[in-house]
């Protein structure tokens, strides 16, 4: 979710006011939002991606909420000492959350273990292990496990009790730091059922309390709940929803099995239908596409709105499709200059913050070469990484040649026991600082290991950057986040064609983006001819170079072993074919550094970009949810401003909901 303060301002339009209101008292309000925590509630793209349907549905006027887990600890804190990764609790709780509302009257049982008796009356869950939850928050609900407050105040059982109790607590305890992979281990299992057995609960009970707006009087028949409800399932972590639900409405609800086979066949449906997606040998990401979001605009955001406005008119903040409107202004000198300008004003800023916080020198001037994700070998930092050494080697051989100077900043975390991803951030600090501290070298080549990368973070790089890297092998990525995010703040992309690379080369056209290397095809033919990774080092004297530095120990000199396991990983079993693609990335970096030389045809580049990032926009994608799966209606009621009396606001509103008031 990140922060909270801003985006509620901007939300209820009244960051301007605020603004001003904190300098009056002489205060910054940067300062102030710089001091908020970012919400420890999930990681990844697909954390992200549920942050951005849920401002989407409240932008479209959805009757939607969303669920989850308040987590005491949220994914590590990442620091990086002596070039390594270390993991710190993410304690973001520990001065309270402003912005939730705790609601014990909606606390709800969740069973764990137990067994199942046969009665007369019908199944029976018995001798469970019983917790609580409860709810904050108010368009998200997020549950937060309690043993029941049942103490037994004998010295023995109270003990005991009070242990019992925070192992009840566990479950809410702490966010696993894997988005996307199966965790096999109890505590997860525990968490999925937890959040899914407390949501569906809930659900049934504003389902049965709607038809009469009172929790005193409740429906008891469930024929419409299938017209009157739609379930989410957001990825396949909460996909036990579907037998639990089959259990609430059998052994609780007591429904006839008729409805709940009918019921299941629905749901199975729906859920093949959110889940499933093409094979990778087709190189299809349209699925996943859908998926996708570009919900904060921050370049556009800073751009001058006045000029912005007299271009393409304001409704591109509501739809983004309106950005196609700009393809006019592709030649337009002055939108030209204005550009170029925001996206220099964004680099002086964010160097700034680089030089604050990594004690290097930034050259403003340069190429910002960004590539900020997860930790991974199929996202291939560590091409990137042996790019790095390239230039450098490059530099050192001929120091007086040209060369467009770049600041190249790779960021992102390692999953606590992922030891070769550990290593790749050990190995790209470990170049970093010799590249950095080279007087040769001097600002035409600096690197920087962003540490503990997240959404408030996000938020400065993304703007500030040119050049972003997609680089994972075809065929790895389902679709990837960030890549549309930089295409919409005006970032030229360097990719493979994988995830929505595709779609962003569908969109834009691929000669606005900087595609190199293998495609699907290429991949499969490879794995069958059989991949050879000695070939590409025999034939390439530049990546011998590379990879003979990295083996003799030229940038771990105390451990010249230090990064064996990267080379025999590199030589021996690469699944992703780091080698195959190097050259052809190589070339294509060479083509990069050729176009950022002519600032005016980069930034009408970037001006395609732009326009044509629209169909990305998560408010699209949450229109046809609604639309073709969810079967909802967007609302057009308006929310009065803040300011206006209570007794005012609901005279407005009624009038509202006849169609009188249009604000």
């Amino acid at each position: 979710m990140g922060r909270t303060l801003q985006n509620t301002m901007i939300n209820l339009g009244l960051q301007n006011a605020c603004d001003e209101a904190i300098y009056q008292l002489g205060l910054d309000i940067e300062e102030l939002e710089e001091i908020e925590e970012d919400a420890g509630l999930g990681n990844g793209g697909l954390g992200r991606l549920a942050a951005c349907f849920l401002d989407s549905m409240a932008t479209l006027g959805l009757a939607a909420y969303g669920y989850g887990i308040r987590y005491e600890y949220g994914i590590f804190n990442q620091k990086i000492r002596d070039g390594w990764q270390v993991e710190e609790a993410d304690d973001w709780l520990r001065h309270g959350n402003p912005w939730e509302k705790a609601r014990p009257e909606y606390m709800l049982p969740i069973h764990f273990y137990g067994r199942v008796e046969h009665t007369q009356t019908g199944v029976k869950w018995v001798d469970t292990q019983v917790y609580d939850d409860k709810m904050c928050l108010g368009r998200l609900t997020l549950w937060w496990a309690r043993e029941p407050c049942n103490l037994k105040f004998n010295v023995g059982d109270y003990i005991q009790a009070v242990l019992d109790r925070n192992l009840a607590e566990n479950i809410s305890r702490v966010l696993y730091p894997n988005d996307n992979f199966f965790e096999g281990k109890e505590l997860r299992l525990k968490q999925e059922y937890f959040v899914v057995a407390a949501t569906l609960q809930d659900i049934i009970r504003r389902f049965k309390a709607s038809k009469f707006g009172s929790t005193e009087s409740v429906r008891t028949a469930f024929d419409s709940f299938p017209d009157q409800v739609a379930i989410q399932l957001n990825d396949t972590h909460p996909a036990m929803a579907i037998p639990e639900l089959m259990r609430v409405f059998l052994d609780i609800e007591r429904l006839p099995l008729k409805f709940i086979y009918l019921l299941f066949i629905y749901l199975l449906h729906l859920f093949t239908t959110l889940v499933s997606h093409p094979s990778h040998p087709k190189g299809d990401s349209e699925w996943h596409t859908n998926y996708m979001y570009i919900q904060d605009i921050i370049l556009l955001d800073m751009y001058n709105p006045i000029h912005l406005l007299q271009k393409i008119g304001e409704d591109y903040v509501k739809d983004l499709s309106q950005l196609t409107k700009l393809h006019r202004f592709v030649n337009d000198e002055v939108f030209i200059r204005e550009v170029s300008k925001v996206k220099q004003e964004n680099k002086v800023k964010f160097a700034q913050y680089l030089e604050k916080e990594y004690k290097v020198k930034i050259n403003p001037a340069s190429m910002f070469d960004v590539q900020v994700k997860r930790i991974h070998e199929y996202k291939r930092q560590l091409m990137n990484c042996l790019h790095i050494i390239t230039m450098y080697n490059r530099i050192k051989r001929d120091p007086m040649k040209m060369f467009v100077p770049r600041t190249v900043i790779i960021g992102g975390k390692a999953a606590p026991g992922y030891h070769m991803a550990k290593l790749i951030i050990k190995l790209i600090t470990s170049v970093g600082h010799v590249v950095n501290n080279d007087p040769v070298v001097g600002n035409k080549l600096k690197v920087i290991f962003l540490e503990n990368y997240r959404v408030s973070l996000a938020e400065k790089v993304i703007p500030a950057t040119d050049l972003s890297e997609q680089i994972s092998t075809a065929g790895t990525e389902a679709s990837g986040t960030g890549n549309m995010k930089f295409m919409v703040n005006g970032a030229l992309t360097i990719g493979t064609m994988d995830g929505a690379n595709v779609e962003m080369a569908e969109e834009a056209g691929e000669e606005n983006l900087f595609i190199f290397g293998m495609r699907v095809e290429d991949v499969a033919a490879l794995d069958r001819r059989g991949y050879n990774a000695q070939e590409y080092y025999d034939r390439l004297p530049e990546l011998k170079q590379v990879m003979d530095q990295i083996k003799s120990g030229f940038f771990s000199p105390k451990d010249p072993d230090m990064f064996r396991d990267i080379v025999n990983m590199l030589f021996q079993h690469d699944r992703f074919k780091v080698f195959a693609d190097y050259e052809a990335y190589v070339k294509c970096q060479d083509k990069v550094s050729q176009l950022y030389m002519n600032s005016k045809e980069w930034t009408k580049m970037v001006i395609r970009n732009i326009a044509s990032s629209g169909k990305f926009s998560s408010d699209r994608t949450i229109k046809e949810y609604a639309r073709d799966i969810w079967g909802v209606e967007p609302s057009d009621l308006r929310i009065p401003p803040p300011n206006v009396p209570r007794d005012v606001a609901d005279e407005m509103l009624a009038n509202d909901a006849t169609g009188k008031l249009h604000m």
